[in-house]
Formats: structure tokens, sequence, C-alpha cells
């Protein structure tokens, strides 16, 4: 039966590959669901579609869990909104009495919402404070730029922007903050884009300079890490994982982290098979599902996206491997 309002609960927001990415979780009437990146809510809104589901958003932008009161107002009491960063997945759970849920969904990286809204300063396309905090805590891009130094400046660019200029890029940015603060998008798209040359056609030179800060700033790839942990002990046996990526260091991130809990041993038979866990996962897709025309022409960002799936086993969770040894944003505020 369909009530008054659940069409306007489908009509607004489609994500990248959002028909996939929650055909893959296969959504069951009674199950309970995770959208672990809210923003616009445009998975919570396929999942509540399921007659009984009760969903969980986490987001930790506290403007993207206000719009989605409405929705939480409609829902008749089956969609539960926090504001919290998705690496604590895990406590959000427990919080709210879930021992285990059926599926976890994730769409990693910056949402169009903060990308189109100039105050910020997401975009070299519209000028604005050069802020780039999904959550309203902790230093700004700005501050990064006005502290780090430029050995610490070019890893970062380097290393979350992809950008091999990233030396150059470094030293432009030291040298005209010296003359004034760096404190727009304007300005510091500006500064990269006298060091970076692009061809036409190719992307803006600000790009890459821009991702790698904005990752950075936002710790996005530790919380990666910590929520594909995380998940692993969340979800049930059964219960579906599938997670939408839109880069290169991304979709490595959890390709790897799904092949490693997906393997099986496969010892030698002339030596003891070495101690090994249990596969945690079983993959869903042993290549990435990728959008398709139709899409990409309605969507240009849909064009880099990845969208990768598993199915959790009975086995335990496996041990949480360390994080990466790259820059970390509280070593770099404080010169360390």
């Amino acid at each position: 039966m369909t009530r008054p309002g659940d069409a306007a609960i489908s009509a607004r927001h489609v994500p990248v590959l959002g028909p996939e990415a929650v055909g893959l979780l296969s959504p069951r009437a009674g199950g309970i669901y995770l959208d672990a990146t809210f923003g616009a809510g445009g998975y919570s809104r396929m999942l509540l579609e399921v007659p009984g589901t009760r969903v969980i958003g986490i987001d930790r932008d506290r403007i993207a869990v206000a719009g989605g009161f409405d929705l939480v107002d409609r829902s008749d009491g089956r969609l539960t909104l926090v504001e919290d960063r998705f690496s604590n997945l895990a406590q959000v759970c427990e919080s709210l009495g879930v021992d285990a849920v059926d599926g976890i969904v994730m769409d990693i990286g910056v949402s169009s919402m903060q990308l189109d809204e100039a105050g910020r300063g997401f975009s070299f396309r519209l000028d604005g404070p050069l802020d780039m905090r999904m959550g309203q805590q902790g230093p700004t891009a700005a501050d990064v730029i006005a502290k780090a130094s430029e050995t610490d400046l070019a890893n970062i660019i380097y290393i979350f922007g992809e950008e091999r200029h990233s030396r150059s890029v470094a030293r432009a940015i030291v040298a005209a903050r010296q003359q004034a603060p760096i404190t727009t998008t304007r300005a510091l798209a500006d500064i990269v884009s006298k060091v970076v040359r692009s061809k036409p056609g190719e992307i803006h030179p600000a790009t890459r300079t821009f991702q790698g800060l904005r990752i950075f700033v936002n710790a996005e790839l530790d919380e990666l890490h910590l929520a594909l942990a995380a998940a692993e002990r969340v979800l049930k046996p059964g219960g579906r994982l599938a997670v939408v990526s839109f880069h290169s260091l991304e979709d490595r991130i959890v390709k790897n982290f799904l092949v490693e809990r997906g393997k099986v041993g496969s010892g030698s038979r002339h030596l003891p098979e070495p101690a090994q866990a249990a596969p945690a996962f079983r993959l869903l897709t042993r290549r990435p599902i990728i959008a398709g025309d139709d899409e990409v022409a309605a969507n240009p960002r849909a064009r880099s996206a990845k969208l990768r799936a598993a199915e959790r086993t009975a086995a335990s969770a496996h041990a949480a491997s360390e994080l990466p040894s790259w820059p970390v944003l509280a070593d770099v505020m404080r010169g360390g």
C-alpha cells in the first residue's frame, strides 16, 4: 500500500550508481541498513522504498543532517539520522541499541551539495572562503596553507592529490603567503594555475591541489580505512557492503580491503599452510561496476565512479590493520 509522501521519498536526489549499489545490498522487509554517508539522502530514500526497512543515516556535515529532517518526519520512524564521522559507525549502532546490520552503503568523498555551495570552499569554480571542512570542527584549508611547511605542503598535494608538480605548487604557495594570507578558493586556484599548466580539454590546473587539501583536511583516507574495518565488525553474516568511490586512492583502499578480507589460504602441498584468518567477505563484484553512458551524460561526476560490493561471511572479523604513515593534520598544524 502506498501512503501519501512515499513517492516524495524517492523523487529527489538519485546518487551516482545508486540503483546498482542498493540492488547489491538486496534490501528486505524488516532489515536494518546503514547509510554511512547520508549526504542528500539518496541511498536512504531507496532503502526506505522497501516496506519495513529501518535505516540509520550518518553524516559528519551538520547541514546534510539538517537537510534530512523532512525525510525523517515522513519515514514513520524508520529513519534515524546521526551527526558523526562514518568511521564511528560501530559506536553509532551501539548507541542506538543495534548489534548488527543487514547492509551498509558508503559514497566516498565530497558531495555535490558541498561542491555547489561557495561558502564551503570545496571548489575553485566558485569563489569563497578556503574552508573545505566536511564538519564544522578543526583547522580549515586556509589554516593548513598558512601553517604547513613547504615540505609538508608538497607531501600533502603529492600523496593525496597525486599532483606531480607538487613541489612547485608548494613553493609558489609559500612565496605567495609571505606577501598576503591565502584565504579564498580563487586566490589559491590562481596561484596554482601559474605553476601547473593544462591543455584545452584537460582538468583545471588546480584540481589535484584542491583534492589533496580536501582529503587531508578531512582525513578522508584514514576515515575510509577505519569505516571499512568497522563495517566488517557490524555486518551480520550474509550482510552486504557496497562502496562507491570517485578516485583511484579511494578505490585502491576499498579493493585491497575486500580482496584481503576475502582471501582464502592456499598453502603448498610440501609445506604446512600458515595460520590465516578465515575469509570475512565474499566478493560480489570481481571488477568494479561503472556508470553507463546515460548516467555520465546526466551527471559528469559519475564518469570516475566505481562500485565494489561484498557479502559478510560467518567468520570472525580480522584484526584491524595499522593506518598508513602519511601526513596527519595534527602533526602538520603543530609543525611536527
